[in-house]
């Protein structure tokens, strides 16, 4: 019986409870999470490795995840990879903002793990949808 490969989650927060929330709850999901802490260590995992969807913090140290999440939306090798912000952020404008640069959905910290792994495989049955459209 061949298993099944275990989707990849690149979560991009400088929070490190955040970030170790991610690994620890998202891996007894199923999930291969790998933690970033800043835009510059997520371009350095996407660079060795592509995930199959992005958790993105938007308050970060070194470039917001809106900016980032438009850089990654104008890379070919990464335009397609689904986004979904996880912020403190709550206003009506930075969930605009994140949805008009690329963001696929948005959630508000804290997180409820029930909610964000809803959200997580109804953007990955979307993802699916779309490729059995394409073939």
């Amino acid at each position: 019986m061949a298993s099944v490969a275990r989707k990849k989650i690149l979560a991009v927060d400088d929070d490190v409870s955040v970030c170790e929330f991610y690994e620890q709850a998202l891996k007894i999901l199923g999930y291969d999470v790998e933690c970033a802490a800043n835009a510059r260590k997520a371009k350095e995992a996407l660079a060795k490795r592509r995930p199959d969807l992005i958790l993105m913090d938007i308050m970060m140290p070194d470039q917001d995840g809106i900016s980032l999440t438009r850089e990654l939306r104008a890379d070919p090798a990464h335009s397609d990879v689904p986004i979904i912000v996880v912020s403190g952020l709550a206003d009506a404008g930075t969930l605009n903002d994140a949805l008009l640069f690329g963001a696929v959905d948005y959630m508000v910290k804290p997180v409820d793990l029930d909610v964000l792994h809803a959200k997580i495989e109804r953007t990955f049955a979307a993802v699916e949808r779309r490729g059995k459209k394409g073939a």
